[in-house]
């Protein structure tokens, strides 16, 4: 568990603002997301959920505004080390394209993030067999990602949050295409992975998914969302 996971943290969203040209996604946007929790992000299609989520993430620029959680603290420039230290350290996505290197093997996708962890080659390789079997996917290291279903492939997507436990975890629309199933595992996982002290965002659509969450940021474009 990573050492932020050991002192959970909130994350503090203060005033963001984001437009691209003459449209205003959102602006004004203050919210406190808390840690060891689910968070649902909920709004009509346009309202801004995925470019959130990348902005939280560090994937995409603001225009104005904060971020801050530990001892970190966001504004709209951000530097290349500290962007690259935060993504290694703390955050951790669960996509809806699932993220993965189409041509690698499983295993060659998962011990990705366990290349800057401690332990010697056995371990990490007792590590992945362990994740896998979590999921589901026990004997699928040797397996090309482009021969997997949606199903398996987020399984495999699941694995890899598992391996790098991140302290913050952003799922954007993470069960959008898969069978209820491969869902509900999803769900479950994620649920652990907030229960272990991880924060997470799940952005979504579903009520279903929404119910088991126990906060809701629901964005109204350019508008502050409401908890």
């Amino acid at each position: 568990m990573s050492a932020l996971k050991d002192k959970p943290f909130d994350l503090t969203i203060t005033g963001l603002e984001k437009s691209f040209g003459q449209r205003v996604i959102w602006s004004a946007l203050s919210c406190t997301v808390r840690s060891g929790a689910l968070t649902a992000v909920t709004g009509d299609s346009g309202a801004g959920k995925t470019t959130l989520l990348n902005c939280i993430g560090l994937l995409e620029p603001f225009d104005s505004g904060t971020l801050s959680f530990g001892d970190w603290r966001f504004g709209p420039k951000v530097s290349p080390g500290s962007q690259r230290k935060c993504l290694r350290e703390v955050l951790g996505f669960l996509f809806q394209n699932y993220g993965l290197i189409d041509r690698w093997s499983v295993r060659r996708n998962l011990i990705v993030p366990l290349k800057l962890q401690a332990g010697s080659r056995r371990q990490k390789e007792d590590k992945i067999s362990q994740a896998l079997s979590s999921v589901g996917l026990e004997g699928y290291q040797q397996k090309k990602v482009y021969m997997l279903s949606g199903g398996e492939q987020q399984r495999v997507a699941l694995a890899r949050l598992i391996l790098k436990d991140p302290s913050i975890i952003l799922a954007d629309e993470p069960t959008s295409a898969l069978d209820e199933g491969n869902a509900d595992l999803v769900m479950r996982m994620l649920k652990q992975q907030a229960q272990a002290g991880a924060l997470v965002l799940v952005a979504t659509h579903s009520p279903h998914i929404v119910a088991q969450c126990s906060a809701n940021i629901h964005i109204a474009q350019a508008e502050s969302p409401a908890l």
